[in-house]
């Protein structure tokens, strides 16, 4: 029998999505004077709009863009984007990863646009160099199933006709974003600075908003989807009016958040402590035989949801169902033992670990959970 080690991480939580809270979370410090107000209060109205004004600011996105509120985290906020703004030029999508293929289903099926995928196997980028400035495109920064990130923008054009919609929603937060080559850049409260699931936010630069003023969808678009009224981009959404109901109390926790980012020294600090912790990952991955990571190449490997495959030849012996049933025990053990929860692999992604080293897990929980992934491998291998 595999002895247990004797530290455990304090905060245990690896989840891809509700992420970890922030260091010293607590419900108790979240205002409460709001609750139950209604939604369109000019009080509740301002407060919304302090959030946007805040996330734009951590975030540091440029001053002549503006953020909506969108329903649905960042899928809603990906789809409004796409049910509003796509159809006046060709389509292509960068589809790697779960989501990015999701999109392109979306595209094809439900928009009927005929999209060009440009497709990679799990653990790849595509082509870059194949993307055409005269088309539209939507891709993943981070492809949070497949923990590959695009290295840089610099194979987008600056003189582009198209516009790009970037699902940055593993990414923001947590990787520095050239916005210059972007149009609109979405993302979640669940993701990077731990927030409550529910709401997404899009960010648009002035492209987007000149298309959304003077393209008109050839489609009817839900209201939940809906970014235009009837003379264009609807304005009202970047001064924090909402689509629909939306929680205050999700909407306090983010602040929250914002307020800690701020306060540790902003998007710089968020980042480093994000590379610190894939850091710490990466170099027990290194000195460990029996696990590598999925992206292929080090310069695309995500530093937010660290992918990684199981190569010892006892579990790659198995099929696809063994070596899902393996990953499956191993979870078992290690949540068990409290020792790391949501640490196996997204369910459409090849069976394998993934963790989560975004700005709100600490470096030290990390590095205690590297010893228990050793010992529930080592354990579940004794079992086959």
């Amino acid at each position: 029998m595999v002895a247990k080690p004797g530290i455990k991480p304090a905060r245990p939580w690896f989840s891809a999505g509700p992420t970890a809270k922030r260091p010293g979370w607590s419900s108790e410090t979240l205002p409460h004077d709001l609750l139950g107000r209604g939604i369109r209060a000019p009080e509740v109205v301002e407060r919304f709009a302090h959030g946007l004004r805040l996330t734009k600011q951590v975030l540091e996105v440029p001053e002549d863009w503006v953020l909506v509120y969108v329903p649905g985290s960042d899928t809603g906020a990906v789809e409004a984007a796409m049910w509003s703004m796509l159809g006046a030029r060709p389509l292509q999508v960068m589809a790697f990863e779960n989501f990015g293929k999701q999109w392109a289903i979306d595209a094809r099926d439900h928009l009927k646009l005929d999209p060009e995928l440009l497709e990679a196997p799990w653990g790849e980028l595509p082509d870059l160099g194949r993307v055409d400035p005269a088309k539209d495109l939507v891709f993943p920064w981070n492809g949070t199933t497949s923990g590959v990130r695009v290295p840089n923008a610099d194979f987008l054009s600056r003189e582009r006709e198209g516009i790009v919609i970037c699902d940055a929603t593993s990414a923001a937060f947590a990787m520095p974003i050239d916005y210059g080559p972007l149009d609109v850049v979405t993302f979640s409260f669940q993701k990077a600075l731990g927030g409550e699931a529910g709401i997404g936010v899009a960010a648009l630069s002035p492209r987007a908003v000149a298309r959304l003023d003077e393209f008109e969808p050839p489609r009817a678009v839900p209201k939940l989807l809906r970014l235009r009224n009837a003379s264009g981009f609807d304005r009202a959404l970047a001064t924090g009016t909402m689509i629909n109901t939306f929680s205050v109390w999700t909407l306090e926790d983010w602040i929250d958040a914002l307020d800690w980012a701020q306060g540790i020294g902003g998007l710089a600090e968020l980042v480093r402590r994000t590379d610190a912790n894939a850091a710490v990952l990466f170099d027990w991955v290194d000195r460990t035989d029996w696990v590598e990571p999925l992206a292929v190449d080090p310069a695309t490997r995500s530093t937010t949801s660290v992918c990684l495959k199981i190569v010892d030849p006892r579990v790659m012996a198995l099929d696809d169902a063994g070596r899902q049933a393996f990953v499956k025990r191993m979870k078992t053990l290690l949540e068990a033992e409290g020792a790391a929860f949501d640490v196996e692999s997204h369910r459409n992604a090849p069976a394998g670990l993934r963790l989560w080293c975004g700005c709100t897990v600490e470096t030290a929980d990390v590095a205690a959970a590297t010893p228990w992934l050793d010992w529930a491998f080592e354990t579940t291998v004794e079992e086959l």
